[in-house]
């Protein structure tokens, strides 16, 4: 059966680098691997999304709400997009600015990364922007924070029509104060920390005052702390050699939106680990679908 899922935020085109290390002062280094694509949480996650329907035999069809505009840069990220079947919804068609570009180095003996990035700074759009039916047929939603104004009319419509909302809590930002209190499911990182909060506990609880039912925290190769209907626990992520950590959250997020369209919410979570851990292990965030898991 066909689930459709809704992607709302950061839209960017992402050029990666594999290298030694980052450059210090004034120095030029020279990278041994590149590739570009198109980047952003709820982008990468929607692609997450995309593939393992198809992979599985369960069709997903992703979009992406976001601001894309018409700059030649564009081609290249519908380009991308448009091998993994995902769509876009564009907030701003009109835009003729340059998309947010995102330049990456990847440092090859740790797989850690350094982002440079405008992020949605400079493309934040209005809440009249939204396509009047962009939620039919949705079976659920990840908001990732970068459309503050669209992600909190999106998750109001949402939960009106009983479609389950997901956070991509990767930090926090001003606004998604009045976003919570329609959310299903809070996937957060150790760095997500509501203001007066200070402690993983104290996050925790936080979110749970405002009414989510379903709240997980990652904490890259450490294991995910998660309270579900009151029920506390923690779920060791898989550990495998890592050659890149770039978009593991969000390739996490959007695996998450797949299963848990088809089960439990720890068994939803213990599978999200296993594809993001599994992508750790390839440059990129899409070389990793060319292996079958």
């Amino acid at each position: 059966m066909t689930k459709y899922g809704l992607f709302v935020g950061l839209v960017t085109l992402d050029l990666i680098y594999l290298a030694e290390s980052p450059p210090r002062n004034n120095q030029k280094i020279v990278a041994s691997d590149y590739t570009v694509a198109a980047g952003g949480p709820a982008t990468n996650a929607a692609v997450t999304f995309s593939y393992l329907g198809s992979r599985d035999g369960m069709n997903r069809v992703s979009t992406v709400l976001g601001v894309v505009g018409s700059h030649p840069i564009t081609q290249l990220i519908k380009g991308d997009l448009g091998q993994y079947g995902v769509t876009i919804a564009d907030l701003d068609q009109s835009n003729t600015q340059a998309p947010p570009v995102s330049s990456i180095i990847v440092t090859q003996s740790t797989g850690e990364r350094a982002v440079v990035s405008m992020n949605g700074l400079l493309t934040q759009a209005k809440s009249v922007a939204i396509p009047p039916e962009i939620l039919q047929n949705v079976d659920i939603v990840l908001i990732d924070g970068h459309q503050m104004a669209v992600g909190m009319e999106i998750a109001q419509r949402a939960k009106a029509k009983s479609i389950p909302v997901v956070i991509d809590g990767g930090s926090w930002k001003p606004g998604f104060e009045k976003i919570l209190p329609f959310v299903d499911y809070a996937i957060c990182s150790a760095n997500f920390y509501p203001p007066n909060c200070h402690t993983r506990e104290e996050v925790i609880a936080d979110l749970s005052q405002v009414g989510i039912s379903h709240i997980a925290i990652t904490h890259g190769e450490q294991p995910i702390q998660y309270i579900t209907h009151g029920q506390t626990g923690c779920l060791d992520v898989p550990i495998n050699g890592v050659v890149d950590t770039l978009g593991a959250g969000d390739i996490f997020h959007g695996a998450f939106c797949n299963y848990i369209l088809r089960g439990s919410f720890t068994a939803a979570l213990e599978q999200s680990a296993k594809i993001a851990s599994f992508s750790c292990q390839f440059f990129g965030t899409r070389r990793w679908m060319d292996d079958r898991l």
